[in-house]
């Protein structure tokens, strides 16, 4: 056990690694495109490119992970997103083709989604259900720390150094996540004992996922997606915000406001560490998602409202910890799904959470041009939190309904599941 925990660190830290590359790559990847292009609507549509990219690479992430492994799959992700890098940082020095730059956006689009997705659906194999929530808010701290790390750095590396540099350190990065995962070797697909035919050895294609995943289920992915689309806002907003706020240093105030989020996602990581796997599953697990959304929602709206400094930084790390719980909630109900299926049920969300953004973003830029930014984060969230609200009145309606029905004994293929996902379909959401 002590060995696997020593493995899951390396391999949690080779992750935080590779994220920092990745928010670092896109600040120095947003410039460098606006240099090339000349021009705003260049650089909307290379950055939309890349979100298409990760939608559809989604769409057939489960399917590519049935078939190459969950571990050839990140590490065929990482090395393809660092041969990209290396490329771009030596075309960096002189006038890169838009077409070169078209490439390198739909290699890293489509490759953070093969490893996220991987990576999330590999977690229950790798330390046991038990131990997945632990694992998730781990994961989803670290995220959050080189999340802000990659956005502190990016402008010094870029001023001392050049896009050249930061394009190299990127695809360090990859190549450590890559190195990692072949030296771990992490276990990350489950037995399958005894002959299988074709079909039954790869994953459950979508339309079987579909089928089988319980309503509410479905309901957190489509929420998770409208979530998505309405963070959106604020990150589009937030430029605008510090420009405005704090016009000597507009990017010491993004920093605070993301370190002080970053702060509320490892608060999120400690309380949640503390209880057990179950409370993130069933119906449980999907009001808490929730609940965390609405929190969420309103505390990224009370950020714009113009508080004082100090309670801006409260703000946002009230919006991180609503943000790591819903995350870690989320992450691990879905992992809860078998194994044949979790893949495809990873790469749906992607597509929803990618999709979502992928809007958003253009709907809230467009918004900008005429209203101020606290009427679109106060749109765009509002819709997030009417979604949250409609999915849990829901939800606690249709559970009001299954214990208001009268007694029926269920049948051998309806038996009792109560902390494992439901594969019957029906008019009434099972978790």
């Amino acid at each position: 056990m002590s060995h696997l925990h020593w493995r899951v660190r390396a391999l949690v830290g080779a992750y935080a690694v590779s994220v920092y590359g990745n928010f670092l790559n896109l600040i120095a990847l947003s410039l460098f495109t606006y240099e090339v292009t000349g021009s705003g609507l260049g650089l909307g549509l290379l950055m939309a490119l890349r979100l298409f990219a990760g939608v559809l690479a989604g769409l057939g992430a489960g399917a590519l992970a049935a078939r190459v492994g969950r571990r050839a799959m990140m590490i065929g992700a990482d090395l393809g997103q660092a041969v990209a890098m290396v490329v771009l940082a030596l075309s960096a020095t002189g006038s890169a083709p838009v077409w070169l730059l078209a490439v390198v956006v739909v290699v890293l689009g489509a490759g953070n989604t093969f490893f996220t997705v991987a990576l999330r659906s590999a977690v229950p194999v790798m330390v046991g259900h038990e131990a997945r929530v632990r694992t998730n808010g781990q994961l989803t701290t670290s995220r959050s720390v080189a999340t802000v790390a990659g956005f502190a750095s990016a402008a010094p590396i870029i001023e001392l150094a050049g896009h050249s540099a930061a394009f190299a350190v990127n695809a360090a990065t990859f190549l450590v996540s890559a190195v990692a995962l072949s030296l771990l070797r992490p276990r990350m697909e489950e037995d399958r004992k005894g002959p299988q035919t074709a079909p039954e050895a790869g994953a459950a294609s979508l339309r079987q996922v579909l089928r089988a995943v319980p309503a509410l289920l479905l309901g957190m992915v489509l929420l998770r997606g409208v979530d998505a689309l309405a963070s959106s806002s604020h990150n589009v907003a937030l430029p605008v915000v510090a420009d405005v706020e704090s016009p000597g240093d507009p990017a010491l105030f993004m920093t605070q406001f993301w370190a002080s989020w970053a702060v509320g996602t490892f608060l999120a990581h400690q309380l949640l560490k503390r209880r057990h796997a179950s409370w993130s599953e069933g119906r449980w697990g999907a009001y808490a998602f929730a609940v965390g959304t609405c929190v969420m929602s309103a505390s990224f709206v009370l950020a714009f409202t113009g508080p004082a400094p100090l309670l801006l930084m409260a703000v946002a790390g009230v919006a991180g910890l609503a943000d790591g719980f819903t995350e870690i909630v989320y992450t691990s109900r879905l992992q809860a799904a078998p194994d044949r299926e979790r893949s495809r049920l990873f790469g749906l969300s992607a597509t929803a959470e990618t999709s979502g953004f992928a809007l958003g973003m253009v709907a809230a830029a467009a918004a900008l041009e005429m209203w101020p930014a606290l009427a679109v984060v106060g749109l765009f969230h509002g819709m997030a939190l009417c979604a949250a609200l409609a999915f849990l009145l829901l939800s606690l309606a249709a559970r009001r309904r299954m214990i208001e029905q009268p007694y029926e004994k269920p049948s051998h293929s309806e038996g009792a599941n109560t902390h494992g996902p439901c594969t019957r379909t029906g008019p009434v959401p099972r978790a």
